[in-house]
Order: structure tokens, then sequence, then C-alpha cells
């Protein structure tokens, strides 16, 4: 059963964040929310933990496209090749907030990124995931939860968040209601922004 940690983002319990560190550690999902929706997230360097969440996704985990959430701009180059100036103003103008950048990929990704040409990189304008991954020490991957209702695609209600995943994640972070509009995604691959999905942000 999903354990039920709720933590606020204008006082976030540092002994709370730091059961998430150690559920992600050893292996677990964790439910977290984002400045855009509630999303799925695991250590990026647990291959099992990687292959839960693409269970999950009812996916095979080499044809996921999980994004990487990072809290700054510094792990770029752990996981990209290098950008142009020009981008990296571009992003740092747009981040933290709710986008998904693509960029191209370098050969130093985690074994369940091996042989994508591409990456997806979040930094959530949300002070939870930016502690998460702070005191992890490196990012996680995440994929955002869908609503099996037509017309409501994204779940926003934590408690019914944690009723539906209670036997497939260790953790489910209640930080309230949150958004039902996913991350604008923009292509940055070849230097000028292409707009791949309208959400929540505006270029």
């Amino acid at each position: 059963m999903a354990k039920i940690l709720r933590i606020y983002p204008e006082n976030p319990q540092e002994n709370l964040i730091n059961e998430v560190i150690k559920t992600l550690n050893n292996g677990g999902l964790i439910i977290y929310p984002s400045d855009t929706v509630y999303a799925l997230g695991c250590n990026i360097f647990d291959i099992k933990a990687m292959e839960k969440l693409a269970q999950i996704k009812k996916m095979k985990l080499e044809k996921a496209q999980f994004s990487i959430i990072c809290n700054d701009l510094s792990h770029l180059s752990d996981f990209t090749r290098p950008i142009d100036t020009s981008v990296f103003r571009f992003l740092k103008s747009h981040l933290p907030g709710p986008f998904t950048f693509i960029l191209d990929a370098n050969k130093s990704l985690p074994l369940a990124y091996k042989g994508h040409k591409t990456i997806g990189i979040r930094v959530p304008d949300h002070p939870i995931p930016q502690l998460i991954v702070e005191k992890l020490g490196h990012p996680i991957a995440s994929t955002s939860i869908k609503d099996d209702d037509e017309i409501i695609e994204y779940s926003t209600d934590p408690e019914l968040i944690a009723e539906k995943y209670d036997h497939l994640v260790d953790i489910v972070i209640d930080s309230g209601y949150g958004d039902n509009v996913a991350s604008t995604i923009v292509d940055l691959t070849s230097g000028e922004p292409e707009l791949i999905r309208q959400g929540k942000g505006i270029i």
C-alpha cells in the first residue's frame, strides 16, 4: 500500500522529504506534485524502478520517453550534448517553469535511456520536486499521471490518485489539488524552438 505524505510547498518538512529520498534510493516509486500536474517519479539510475514505471504506463522501457526532472540547469551536461549559448539563454529565461524541453542526448545517459537520441528536460517551478532532486543529488525520471476520464485528461485530487495507485507506488505526496494542464513541450534540437505540445507554459 502507498504511504500518503502530506507535504506542502510553503513549509516542506525535512523529515518527510528525507523519507521520500530513502524510498527513491531503495528503488521505490513516488507520486509528486509539480507546477503543472501530479506525476510519477523514480530514481533514473535504478533500472528495476524504471521498468516498474514503464509497466504502469503499459509500455516497454526502451519505448518510454520519460522526462528528466532537474532542480536547475547544472545537470544539463550530464545528459545532453553541448548546447549553443543562445539555446542556454533561452532555457534560462524559461526555467524553472511549466515546460519540457527536448534536447540532443549525449552518450552518458543512465542505462534505462541508452539508445535515446533526445531527452526531455524539466525544471518545475515547485519547491517539492526541486527539493527532492537537490537532496537526492541527481535528477529523477518522470511521467505525468493521466486520468481514465475522456474529458478530464489529468487527475488533480491527490486522495483519488492515492486510491488508484495504491498498490503500484510506494509514496504519494499530497500537496493539495494539482493543476490539470500539462507542461508545454518544446523541441530545441534544431537550435530554434519548435512547439510540440501547447500546455501550461507560454513561449
